[in-house]
């Protein structure tokens, strides 16, 4: 059985989901596996523009972003937007398609909405047979997922599967699987042993602060608010960020640049502060980590927020002084703390990645 695993690098989530998918395959042995960014099938002028503009507007202009994001999800205009959204990406990923088309694989797992749409179109008009398995990266689902070809929509959680169904998806076509991660996150690990070497104090309550891929949000002054706690903060591939926390020298922070150990770092962790990405939360989940939100970007991220929230998991203080006031509750109150651990054990699903592949036959 060949399988392509394919997503779209303009933002992390896509990207590692697709891994873990990718080495589930490869340690099953089942099947031949192919693990591809769809942007590689783009131009080179198209692959930077695609990334440079989503960052320009989430940490530009997100009231921006988040303006898109709410019309293009509105029911009917989906339908008219359609064509021209064909028509872009066929222009721009006409490689993407012809790859496809070559390679005839029995199977297309896809974490992003780009190379799915591709991928459906292709499968109206006969031009592939592939199975396409459309993996949902966020708990919202925005109907640019949507796709006449998809053959079955993983996703997050029931809430997911719900609004699937409303915007008319048949519910036999939507398995609630979890978003993929890495088995890293929900392996056991001698939480002791890594916190020495780590070089963190083992009996003093640790705060990972993820700021995104990109090191965006408040950083600094909610670090400077902390009082009481030993923090690691991930800046990401926010360079300047990194270069002026390491500066400070404060011993109680560490101070980390893109890092390939996030596994361990929540392991260690006893609060994790995060931008409310799909797949920041679901491996703080699986690793049972309380979190606690902040800068969300309109959108996607704010749309998680909303429905944790409906799961009793997340905090999301409107300002700084708040999110010190949710840290000093979970801190002081271990009945507060270990309800929190049992909301996010509820909605964990350290299965995804085995749930998906079982969709492979």
């Amino acid at each position: 059985m060949k399988v392509l695993v394919i997503h779209a690098s303009a933002g992390a989530g896509h990207q590692k989901a697709a891994e873990a998918l990718y080495d589930g395959i490869r340690k099953s042995s089942l099947h031949e596996a192919v693990l591809v960014d769809a942007l590689d099938y783009t131009s080179v002028f198209f692959k930077k523009f695609y990334r440079q503009t989503y960052l320009f507007l989430i940490s530009g202009i997100p009231w921006l972003w988040g303006f898109f994001f709410r019309i293009l999800d509105i029911p009917w205009l989906g339908p008219l937007m359609q064509p021209a959204r064909r028509l872009y990406n066929v222009v721009n990923a006409k490689r993407l398609g012809e790859f496809l088309e070559q390679e005839a694989f029995d199977y297309i797992l896809s974490t992003h909405f780009l190379p799915s749409d591709v991928a459906c179109a292709l499968k109206r008009s006969g031009r592939i047979r592939s199975r396409l398995i459309t993996v949902v990266t966020d708990f919202d689902v925005h109907q640019f997922w949507l796709g006449a070809g998809a053959d079955v929509y993983a996703v997050a959680s029931d809430w997911t599967k719900q609004k699937l169904q409303g915007l008319g998806v048949e519910a036999s076509r939507i398995v609630v699987s979890g978003i993929p991660t890495h088995e890293n996150f929900f392996l056991p690990k001698d939480r002791g042993q890594l916190k020495k070497r780590i070089g963190l104090q083992e009996d003093m309550f640790t705060v990972l602060m993820a700021t995104g891929s990109f090191g965006i949000g408040p950083i600094e002054e909610i670090i400077h608010a902390l009082k009481g706690v030993q923090i690691i903060v991930v800046c990401g591939h926010n360079q300047s960020l990194f270069r002026r926390l390491s500066g400070k020298k404060d011993d109680w922070v560490k101070v980390m640049g893109l890092v390939d150990n996030m596994h361990e770092l929540m392991a260690v962790s006893d609060v994790m502060l995060t931008k409310p990405g799909g797949l920041s939360i679901a491996e703080a989940l699986v690793s049972q980590l309380p979190l606690i939100f902040f800068n969300p970007i309109p959108g996607q991220e704010a749309k998680n927020v909303r429905i944790l929230r409906e799961h009793g998991i997340g905090a999301s203080p409107a300002d700084i002084s708040g999110i010190v006031e949710e840290l000093k509750k979970l801190q002081s109150s271990r009945d507060l703390y270990l309800t929190t651990l049992k909301r996010t054990r509820e909605l964990a699903r350290p299965s995804a990645v085995r749930d998906i592949l079982a969709l492979i036959s």
